[in-house]
């Protein structure tokens, strides 16, 4: 009976921090949309409010952690009970770094919105943001649902974020190089595409940790980066 209690205080306390990681997924999902839509539309104040809802994104991760510290130490989880607690702090640190980046972008629309617009990139920085968007999303309903097949669809989508950088790198590259007035509009455009690929990066992460909570491997890391910016030619 001591055991059967034991386990179901495990079982409460692990619904608790997991429904904290589901609120903290759900404020990420709207800061890239706002950020997104901020940008697109220059509206400083929209990206006013990404930017102080950072401060609950990151107050979630802390109290996430500080409660799978706790499970921790009141309850010794063993193997997979361990893997599942060690996989919230996990996915809590990742999602606080793509809201992060969400904020990064807002924090953009003040300096652009002072600039003249360049073209297309508006709409190409759109596409690439609801690509991600739709990856977080996927990525968190394959966590609440041990869906493994769902998570790996997740990471091999990443390639695709990855090559729309490189797109717009290339782009960006040329409006410079055809006008040097836009250089300085470049530079923060590419800096906010960057964020967004990041962005891709971490949900990759989670989506990582789902299949190794689901099947207690760790997926191969020799997976095809879509990235080429930084290698040589």
């Amino acid at each position: 009976m001591n055991e059967q209690h034991i386990a179901s205080a495990f079982d409460r306390d692990l619904e608790a921090i997991q429904a904290q990681i589901m609120k903290m997924g759900g404020l990420v999902e709207n800061a890239i949309l706002e950020a997104a839509i901020s940008l697109e539309t220059r509206d400083e104040e929209r990206a006013e409010v990404v930017r102080e809802g950072d401060k609950a994104i990151d107050a979630l991760e802390e109290l996430i952690n500080e409660e799978a510290a706790r499970v921790i130490a009141l309850r010794a989880p063993t193997a997979s009970d361990l893997r599942l607690v060690l996989s919230v702090i996990k996915v809590s640190a990742n999602l606080e770094r793509i809201g992060d980046y969400a904020k990064n972008l807002a924090k953009r629309t003040g300096v652009l919105s002072q600039m003249e617009p360049v073209s297309g990139s508006g709409g190409s920085l759109r596409r690439m943001t609801k690509e991600v968007e739709g990856m977080l999303k996927d990525v968190l309903d394959a966590y609440v649902a041990r869906d493994a097949e769902l998570a790996q669809d997740v990471i091999d989508r990443d390639i695709q974020v990855d090559q729309m950088y490189n797109a717009l790198f290339r782009e960006f590259l040329t409006f410079m190089m055809e006008d040097p007035t836009n250089i300085t509009a470049c530079m923060h455009l590419h800096f906010i595409a960057k964020n967004i690929e990041r962005m891709g990066d971490h949900v990759t992460s989670i989506a990582e940790q789902v299949v190794y909570l689901v099947t207690g491997a760790i997926p191969d890391e020799s997976r095809p980066k879509g990235d080429k910016t930084s290698l040589p030619s």
